[in-house]
């Protein structure tokens, strides 16, 4: 009987450890992160960097006497960019929840700091450094405004339809970003924090009524900034323009005009890889807004519509990633830095194509520029941090 009791626990504790195992195994697969969103990311980037080199390489010549200056300093963010992305794919994306705060207000401060810099093109965008180079707070910013957001639609989850909790709080933290935003001025940074914030709110929970108030809101907002001086001539001179750029062909519709004949240009299979004629000196500055321009021009309708739909694959994986998030916070975090790429992508592509006003959006992972460029690299380490917590590869 001793040896049947013996036996018998013996026998049970090994079936402990069979389930022990069993259960231990799904962890381990925890630390797995979506490998299709990384390879996306890569093929972006390295696009980006191709097409950055033959966008930049004539009018970095020109006037730095060396073709390769621009692709130089980008392949330096990018290796800084692809730093960030491993430590925030290691980080644990939930530490942000109780960094949102530090975060946003540090964020304010450069807003603020920004202001006082020296104009560049008739815009305070950049902190200049004194050790040479530039940081742009608006790319900061996007950042902080969607870890805020996160934070407070996973802490009102249940309270979302309020206006108290849907509205107030959120608005107050769009208010305060704008407004400082609109002083630089920065129109189109401005309206894409202003869309990211939206359509965080609805996916978030907001009530549908309380969208109404909130487009009261910003009416209002419009009328203040309208007294502020230089601020309407600004917008009003963009949105002519637009209309008709062939007012001003040599002036403020130039470089519209220039883009849109380098999409005529390259039809329906392109010119070729470095074939481009309007990158040599008649796209002012090809590598930062209108790099796209010269993506069709080269590549033609199909090589732009391969890029177009790697950007639709990494806004579709991003989703997928927030869908199967553990948390609302890892599921708002994941949707709003996606949600920020693809339509920052968007609106890039309808400027070039003139389908909405010149309004300065930069085409991620492609426009040369650094601060934006590491962002939106440590970004996507991000949302790989919510994947490697939710084992989408396991599932």
């Amino acid at each position: 009987m001793g040896q049947a009791r013996a036996d018998s626990r013996y026998m049970g504790k090994a079936r402990r450890n069979v389930r022990e195992n069993a259960v231990a195994k799904p962890k381990a697969a925890k630390g797995s992160i979506d490998i299709t969103f990384l390879v996306l990311v890569l093929l972006l980037v390295t696009f980006g960097l191709i097409m950055l080199f033959s966008a930049s390489y004539a009018n970095a010549y020109y006037h730095n006497d060396d073709s390769f200056f621009y692709v130089k300093k980008q392949l330096v963010w990018v290796a800084l960019g692809i730093g960030g992305l491993i430590a925030t794919t290691l980080f644990d994306y939930r530490w942000f929840n109780k960094l949102a705060v530090p975060i946003f207000i540090f964020s304010l401060m450069l807003l603020v700091v920004v202001l006082f810099m020296a104009p560049s093109n008739g815009a305070r965008r950049w902190i200049w450094l004194p050790a040479g180079g530039s940081v742009q707070p608006s790319e900061i910013a996007k950042f902080a405004m969607v870890i805020m957001f996160s934070k407070l639609i996973m802490a009102n989850q249940d309270r979302m339809k309020t206006f108290k909790y849907g509205i107030v709080p959120f608005v107050t933290i769009l208010a305060m970003i704008a407004g400082l935003m609109i002083l630089e001025p920065h129109l189109s940074g401005t309206i894409l924090i202003l869309s990211i914030g939206a359509i965080m709110m609805f996916i978030g929970g907001t009530d549908l009524k309380w969208f109404a108030l909130a487009i009261i809101a910003c009416v209002v907002a419009l009328g203040i900034v309208v007294m502020i001086p230089g601020v309407i001539e600004y917008a009003a001179s963009r949105i002519e323009h637009w209309l008709d750029p062939f007012l001003d062909p040599r002036g403020k519709g130039y470089q519209t005009i220039q883009s849109l004949y380098a999409i005529a240009s390259g039809g329906l299979m392109g010119l070729g890889l470095g074939n481009s004629r309007q990158k040599y000196l008649y796209i002012p500055e090809p590598q930062n807004d209108f790099i796209f321009a010269i993506v069709c021009e080269e590549l033609g309708f199909v090589g732009a519509a391969i890029i177009i739909i790697l950007f639709a694959l990494l806004v579709w994986r991003g989703f997928v990633i927030a869908m199967k998030a553990r948390d609302k916070f890892g599921s708002m975090l994941a949707v709003g830095l996606t949600v920020q790429v693809g339509l920052q992508a968007l609106l890039n592509i309808a400027v070039v194509t003139n389908t909405i006003p010149n309004t300065g959006i930069s085409l991620p992972f492609f426009s040369y520029g650094g601060t934006s460029l590491t962002m939106l690299l440590a970004q996507m380490g991000v949302v790989l941090s919510v994947s490697r917590r939710a084992a989408l590869e396991k599932e």
